[in-house]
């Protein structure tokens, strides 16, 4: 069991890196400084992930009367954008390669402010003293996804055509063992999630990432494809920030469950949107063709 708890962390980790290295290795330049070089449909995103998002979390854990781990799962995640999953999830509802990938690197650089900042506003909100250094924010997202996004970067750079063939047996390869490394961090924490059901926190969780999917899908702009990107990039929210965030400040270890349970509803909750928006997408295409 021992063996097992150490190897948990190094397949998560490495997983959730090969992911952005296969980012890496199937964009270029262009597509990962897309939204910088958009900065109204970049404000729009940011709005969109880490305003209303946030905002809704507030009003929702207000509502409800849930219990204390319930609110500090929803909130922490509410706070916690652009998991590695985020561009393939966009690219499997239609979203456009350099909406997708700019849209992800985007975010994952504007969370070293944003994420702190927010953090500090719901801590005055909540009057709870929480720690979060901006150092630990950016270190994160230097290892997490700066590093492994600057060598798939480099494998394409030096092997094109391997890269473009590689890059989605990365992908598949490191689903999976992120799936199998999943499954015991869910069978460890099904207590605390079975104990989440009741007085409205299931309601509270699907609601928070419906709003999120709404927004996502009003602001992405008047393209079908960059609104299914932000819609799936809003819904889709990082447990690795939001456990980090409840690590560095100590909090009840059954809040890891809590932060479980947002990241399985905010799937089920996508899951009819996802079905929808690709019918959407392949039937605007031949639209577009046409029109092209």
């Amino acid at each position: 069991m021992e063996a097992l708890a150490t190897l948990i962390p190094i397949v998560l980790t490495t997983s959730l890196a090969a992911l952005i290295v296969a980012v890496g290795m199937d964009a270029d330049r262009g597509d990962l400084l897309y939204l910088f070089r958009q900065p109204v449909k970049l404000a729009k995103a940011v709005l969109a992930v880490n305003v209303i998002v946030p905002i809704a979390a507030v009003l929702l854990v207000f509502v409800f009367p849930l219990t204390q781990v319930a609110r500090a799962g929803i909130l922490l995640m509410a706070v916690s954008p652009a998991p590695p999953l985020a561009p393939g999830k966009e690219l499997k509802v239609g979203g456009g390669k350099s909406y997708s990938y700019g849209l992800y690197l985007a975010l994952a650089v504007l969370s070293v402010i944003i994420v702190p900042l927010t953090v500090e506003i719901l801590s005055a909100i909540y009057g709870v003293a929480v720690n979060l250094p901006v150092a630990l924010i950016a270190r994160n997202v230097a290892l997490s996804v700066i590093l492994p996004l600057a060598v798939g970067l480099i494998v394409r750079r030096i092997a094109p055509a391997f890269a473009e063939r590689a890059a989605p047996l990365v992908r598949k390869i490191s689903m999976l063992l992120l799936a199998i490394a999943v499954i015991p961090l869910v069978i460890k924490a099904w207590p605390g999630l079975v104990a989440l059901v009741g007085d409205g926190t299931i309601l509270a969780m699907a609601l928070t990432a419906a709003i999120a999917l709404a927004a996502g899908h009003l602001l992405g702009g008047p393209e079908l494809a960059d609104r299914a990107a932000l819609a799936m990039t809003a819904a889709t929210r990082h447990p690795g920030i939001a456990m980090m965030i409840a690590n560095v400040n100590q909090a009840d270890k059954h809040v890891v469950a809590a932060v479980l349970a947002v990241m399985f509803v905010g799937l089920i909750v996508g899951a009819p949107y996802q079905i929808w928006i690709k019918r959407r997408v392949r039937a605007a295409a031949p639209v577009m063709a046409a029109h092209g």
